[in-house]
């Protein structure tokens, strides 16, 4: 994309700002780097705990966060030094926002990212000997199959469903059994042993198109209610990140409620809008 245009739209997105919440002045393409941001910024326990691990003696890149969270309260500010601690040379390439937001995940203070952080059990039962075998992993994000719906909604709180399901392998995709020393048909389960104060959902869009020989976004609506039930938890819908275009390249947005008044708002980079009416419709409490 020429640099040129970017900086004519980048000029206009400054004049089109109608809130007194600030958006983010950031080098080059990296809208999927100022959501990111922006959602941790209006996690109010991830900001408290930024600040209170952000000392001198850290190395975490929570210093870098509490300045910038401290900026973006008063004035519109940059964001070259998380930019930089990130390893993002590149400033015009196009890249994932959910990679970053795990990746920042990882470089702040444990009392930090243990907010977003959730622990899964694995089980595996084999249908010959009929034993079973558990792992544990932790998790910042879950991801969720979209399937294709031929443009229907896909709804989210039936994707979670979907996703602690029992799942059957067999055939070609059996499993190998110490006990049997052999493979065997198994059933696969996970459950959630450790719940996450704010829990993140990916809703994974893009599918191989074996016809084009590629991957292509399933357009279907996702029907958000504004509460999901987790592992006998309620979340509370704060925030959605929104990807427009296709794999090759697109644009990232963050619509965000703010704990203080209760209204929602678009963060485009540095244009800042209400939109609470996109959140409410026909009196139902939920996103499509």
């Amino acid at each position: 994309m020429d640099r040129l245009v970017v900086k004519k739209f980048r000029e206009k997105l400054e004049n089109l700002s109608i809130s007194d919440y600030q958006g983010l002045d950031s080098p080059g393409l990296t809208c999927y780097l100022n959501c990111v941001l922006q959602v941790l910024f209006w996690t109010e326990e991830f900001r408290e705990a930024v600040k209170r691990c952000s000392g001198n003696n850290s190395t975490s890149i929570d210093p870098l966060l509490k300045e910038l969270f401290e900026n973006l309260e008063k004035k519109r500010p940059q964001t070259h030094k998380i930019t930089k601690i990130l390893g993002i040379r590149d400033v015009y390439e196009q890249r994932d926002a959910a990679e970053y937001f795990e990746k920042i995940l990882c470089h702040t203070s444990p009392e930090a990212s243990k907010i977003f952080k959730g622990e899964l059990n694995h089980k595996t039962t084999c249908h010959g000997c009929k034993k079973s075998s558990d792992s544990k992993s932790f998790f910042w994000i879950l991801p969720l199959a979209v399937k294709d719906y031929n443009h229907k909604t896909y709804n989210v709180q039936q994707g979670l469903e979907g996703f602690f399901k029992v799942q059957k392998v067999s055939g070609e995709n059996q499993l190998y059994c110490n006990s049997c020393n052999q493979k065997q048909d198994a059933d696969l389960e996970c459950e959630v042993t450790q719940s996450p104060e704010a829990l993140t959902l990916l809703l994974k869009r893009f599918t191989f198109d074996s016809k084009h020989k590629g991957y292509v976004k399933l357009q279907c609506t996702a029907d958000v209610a504004q509460t999901v039930d987790v592992a006998n938890c309620r979340y509370d819908l704060y925030a959605v990140v929104d990807h427009f275009g296709d794999l090759t390249g697109g644009h990232y947005t963050a619509d965000i409620k703010s704990f203080e008044t209760g209204s929602w708002y678009c963060f485009n980079d540095r244009s800042v809008k209400n939109v609470d009416s996109k959140y409410f419709i026909n009196g139902e409490n939920k996103l499509r």
